[in-house]
């Protein structure tokens, strides 16, 4: 029997919270709270009331008619489950993150209001059945992300905004002619159903090929290939939530996810190697990965420095798509999930540091770690992980990425990934030198004091939770029903049709 209601309520679960929250005034800081926790909860309960039904054969699927040939369809396949496990989670750990890094700033009921509306956008992203859908929702994700990020109000925050709405409305406006142009092609096209394109490779190979590079570059936007990707550390003026919701779960992982939709379930993985699109999209995947990790060697403010780091992590995802390889398309699923998850552990941290020592700089934070063990703790977790050292997540990651790279013939890919965990090196293990083993050289200011721990309760226990999630991914990677066993199905899947 098809459920058909559970998926708008997941969706509504954000949704419904972030409009209330914009009737509430300023001061009634407990009902806000009550609000935020309560949706971040409820969204986590139904993607695992979802989750369990999917394991035992329940069909989720809602479609609602918006126009001859437009229909709004929200369904769970694996890949949408994976997504959508992933954001609610994360969403639960940053809401709780951002009620404690926020507590006594002015505008939070503008800020959770419209952070609430980001989880919306990027939970329908996950659930879209069709490439419509899918569209409605990723520009949404712009429009709600566009106030977190300007939400300082300084100058230098307001001139960040303009150039992230300068990238993503300019992508957001090429996906839209791709999108439109699928449609006069062939019409309303579901996820998965791959054929009607194919059908047409023959006679309009050509335009398919174009059709092809115009929707990657759609979304090479927000998923930060070179060199598409400069308003991402541009947009580190925003607080530290922000930052961490952009580089783990939103904007940046709504790119990826639509690579992941159009590689495998618009085109096919055999269309794509036939048209020849995969070899140059995993060169390009390279030159970025390469490109964002010497810019971070570069960066002394550590959240640019993570930005960076981004930029070259998530090409990591990209490099498995089109790999060409079974294996490989593992390693990028389980890299979605790892990344998202380690980099958090990384925003989170340099939100502490921030705000409890008011220090922005790498050369600012000798001997940090004496005074913030816990937190610099949890850094080196991730940025461990990053690395791809075992037996943090990370290197789950590499190893199937690099594993796919030898099935494939592709031997070069293991010459980049081995460059990149170089360079990711050379620019992580400095600031743990720096943090756990140079003498500081003046005494610090602190900024917000904690009673009873190194910082506030809510702005640690996150970072705490996800550091040791990243160890947990890492250790029991093989585990029955792990992220590493559900991304070897969806893999399986997406070869064997």
């Amino acid at each position: 029997m098809e459920n058909t209601w559970l998926l708008p309520l997941i969706v509504g679960s954000s949704l419904v919270p972030g409009v209330l929250i914009f009737f509430l005034r300023e001061e009634q800081t407990v009902w806000r709270t009550s609000l935020n926790l309560f949706g971040a909860l409820l969204k986590v309960f139904l993607v695992g009331v979802v989750l369990v039904g999917y394991f035992r054969g329940e069909i989720y699927a809602f479609r609602y008619e918006l126009g001859v040939g437009l229909e709004l369809y929200l369904r769970v396949d694996a890949l949408a489950l994976l997504f959508a496990t992933l954001s609610s989670i994360l969403w639960l750990v940053t809401t709780l993150y951002a009620i404690g890094y926020l507590e006594g700033t002015p505008y939070r009921r503008r800020f959770f209001g419209f952070f609430s509306l980001c989880v919306t956008a990027s939970t329908g992203i996950a659930l879209a059945g069709n490439v419509v859908t899918f569209f409605i929702f990723y520009e949404f994700l712009t429009l709600a992300t566009y106030p977190l990020v300007v939400h300082k109000g300084t100058e230098q925050a307001l001139q960040a905004g303009r150039t992230y709405l300068c990238y993503t409305i300019g992508g957001g406006t090429v996906l839209f002619v791709g999108v439109v142009w699928l449609h006069v092609l062939v019409g309303a096209v579901d996820f998965g159903d791959t054929g009607r394109l194919a059908s047409l490779v023959e006679d309009q190979g050509g335009q398919i090929f174009l059709l092809f590079w115009v929707l990657i570059l759609g979304l090479g936007v927000k998923a930060a290939l070179f060199p598409l990707h400069g308003w991402l550390p541009v947009a580190m003026v925003a607080p530290a939530p922000v930052s961490a919701l952009l580089h783990a779960v939103a904007v940046v992982k709504a790119g990826v996810f639509g690579i992941f939709r159009v590689v495998y379930d618009v085109f096919g993985v055999q269309m794509a190697e036939d048209l020849g699109v995969l070899l140059p999209l995993a060169v390009l995947a390279a030159i970025t990965i390469i490109y964002g990790s010497l810019r971070a060697l570069a960066q002394d403010d550590l959240k640019r420095r993570l930005a960076y780091s981004t930029v070259s992590q998530l090409s990591y995802i990209t490099l498995g798509v089109a790999s060409s390889s079974m294996l490989a398309s593992v390693g990028a699923l389980v890299h979605m999930v790892n990344q998202g998850v380690m980099k958090i552990t990384l925003f989170f941290c340099a939100g502490i540091i921030i705000e409890v020592l008011g220090l922005l700089k790498v050369s600012q934070m000798a001997g940090i770690g004496r005074r913030l063990p816990l937190t610099m703790t949890a850094f080196t977790i991730g940025a461990l992980g990053m690395i791809g050292l075992p037996p943090i997540a990370g290197f789950i990651s590499k190893w199937y990425l690099g594993l796919g790279g030898l099935e494939a013939g592709h031997a070069w890919i293991i010459v980049i990934l081995l460059t990149s965990s170089a360079l990711n090196a050379a620019y992580f293990l400095p600031i743990l030198h720096t943090v756990w083993f140079e003498t500081p050289e003046e005494k610090w200011v602190t900024k917000r004091r904690s009673r009873y721990f190194e910082a506030p309760w809510t702005l640690l226990f996150p970072a705490l939770v996800t550091a040791l999630i990243a160890v947990v991914l890492g250790l029991f990677a093989a585990g029955p029903y792990s992220i590493l066993e559900l991304s070897k199905a969806i893999a399986g899947g997406w070869y064997s049709r």
